[in-house]
């Protein structure tokens, strides 16, 4: 974050989107549950576990959630409670990640830094996400996106497969963290482009940043830094990548394989405050 925002008492306001993808979310057919983030782990539902880790954590003010579509509420009575009671703000979601991002972003204070995640990060703890928000302010950006040493995972996890950015200095994978302050939101429009291609780097840095950074993606010499610093270029925003020491951080729930590692991993070890108060 820039000086502006770097102050001991600035907390963000939490950003969780919770839309479905597709009308055939493989966690929702396999789970039952009326959306993928009502999909439940160990009993609790996907969405409840992000906010009450949001809840716990002193560096955040407020949290709007960014759908599941209203009709569908009823479903999760905890979750309609708190939209009921003003805990957590309701949005609807828009068509894409990026637009239902934006339209959040504009109900948001200006001044308002911003701390973006994911309904399906059912492993999220509030020390990940203090951690986090912590190295984001010391940043000295306008934008910050945590991401995890591939071989962290393969190490804590192994056969999780994951999204690779394979790169000259290490193999990473993204967190579903991420930071805007006020100036840095405009990426928002950026991210609009590279949305469709997020599942297909190379194509992406051609796409977005042109051919001399995919060859030097292809052979691998693009540094985790040169590759931040020429989106940053391109984007006219200063973006920091945070690597983050916790694997968990890395593991999202997109496939079944996903959803039973992460069953695995909660029932393995106290890793949420819900097991931890069990």
């Amino acid at each position: 974050m820039n000086n502006q925002l770097n102050k001991e008492n600035m907390r963000f306001v939490a950003v969780v989107l919770a839309a479905d993808r597709t009308t055939s979310d493989p966690i929702t057919q396999f789970t039952g549950a009326a959306c993928k983030a009502f999909a439940p782990i160990d009993g609790i539902p996907m969405i409840i576990r992000v906010l009450d880790t949001l809840a716990a954590c002193d560096l955040i003010s407020s949290v709007v959630l960014c759908g599941p579509p209203e009709s569908l509420h009823t479903y999760c009575p905890e979750l309609e409670q708190r939209i009921a009671s003003g805990q957590i703000t309701w949005l609807s979601n828009q068509d894409t990640p990026s637009r239902s991002a934006e339209h959040c972003f504009d109900h948001i204070n200006d001044d308002a830094p911003i701390l973006l995640t994911t309904a399906d990060h059912a492993l999220l703890t509030p020390l990940m996400v203090q951690g986090f928000l912590k190295k984001s302010l010391a940043a000295n950006s306008d934008a910050t996106v945590g991401i995890v040493r591939q071989e962290e995972i393969v190490s804590a996890f192994p056969g999780s497969r994951r999204t690779v950015t394979r790169l000259r200095d290490g193999n990473f994978c993204g967190c579903n963290l991420f930071t805007f302050s006020p100036k840095g939101r405009s990426l928002v429009r950026f991210w609009r482009q590279a949305e469709d291609l997020r599942k297909r780097p190379w194509q992406l840095i051609a796409q977005i940043l042109g051919l001399q950074l995919v060859l030097s993606y292809l052979f691998r010499r693009l540094t985790l830094k040169s590759a931040f610093s020429a989106v940053s270029t391109k984007s006219e925003v200063n973006i920091q990548a945070i690597i983050l020491s916790d694997p968990r951080a890395g593991v999202d729930v997109d496939k079944i394989a996903d959803l039973q590692l992460v069953e695995s991993i909660l029932t393995r070890v106290p890793t949420s405050i819900h097991n931890a108060n069990k």
